[in-house]
């Protein structure tokens, strides 16, 4: 609906704009660490839309809004992780890289595997999110502009650190998420019945339309 894409746009601004905040803002101080972060923030992102809807264009036949918005997305949650030790070059150039990972996750894996992702928080959030944290690990080099590693630190062993850390992130989200699906699946229920999906869960859920035509 019209109204919805608007929205969806409108949102997917407010995003961009407060993720400046939490990158730059994560210094903790007006620094160059600060700029650094909300540069690479910037031209990131910016990277993630035009390489998402490239490739959308090139696989669909047209680029769509809502595509731009899930690069933008893509490129955000990419440049987090390294947005205060890479250059802004390697910015553009991880930007560049994560929207055709995200996208193949969204359009090939998940029809692959069936699983119920309408948002698609895990190929968007979840695949951007490794692959920034892992491309932190090389850009990061003094060589490709970023801030340099520590004294007696190399690019394979910093890579093996970020992969250490995604690893245990995933057991961690994924065994305490398991444990909390189970609890409300025994309470509540994890999903409504098919009729409500189909009628709109602004309907049966909250009692009134979220969209008016």
């Amino acid at each position: 609906a019209p109204h919805s894409m608007t929205l969806t746009m409108v949102g997917a601004s407010i995003l961009w704009v407060g993720w400046f905040g939490f990158n730059a803002g994560s210094a903790l101080a007006s620094n160059g660490t600060a700029a650094l972060a909300m540069i690479n923030t910037f031209v990131a992102t910016a990277a993630a839309i035009l390489s998402w809807s490239a490739i959308e264009g090139m696989a669909r036949g047209k680029a769509s809004m809502l595509g731009a918005a899930s690069g933008m997305v893509a490129g955000l949650v990419a440049i987090t992780p390294a947005c205060g030790f890479i250059g802004p070059m390697g910015a553009v150039v991880l930007g560049l890289i994560v929207s055709p990972i995200c996208y193949f996750f969204v359009t090939t894996v998940k029809g692959k595997f069936g699983y119920d992702d309408s948002l698609d928080v895990f190929g968007v959030h979840c695949v951007g999110g490794i692959t920034g944290a892992l491309l932190t690990g090389i850009f990061a080099a003094s060589s490709l502009g970023g801030v340099g590693y520590g004294k007696g630190v190399t690019m394979g062993s910093q890579e093996m650190v970020q992969l250490e850390a995604v690893l245990t992130t995933l057991i961690w989200s994924g065994v305490v998420s398991f444990i909390l699906y189970k609890l409300v699946g025994a309470v509540m229920g994890l999903r409504v019945t098919e009729e409500e999906e189909r009628e709109g869960l602004d309907l049966t859920s909250h009692g009134e339309m979220a969209y008016h035509s």
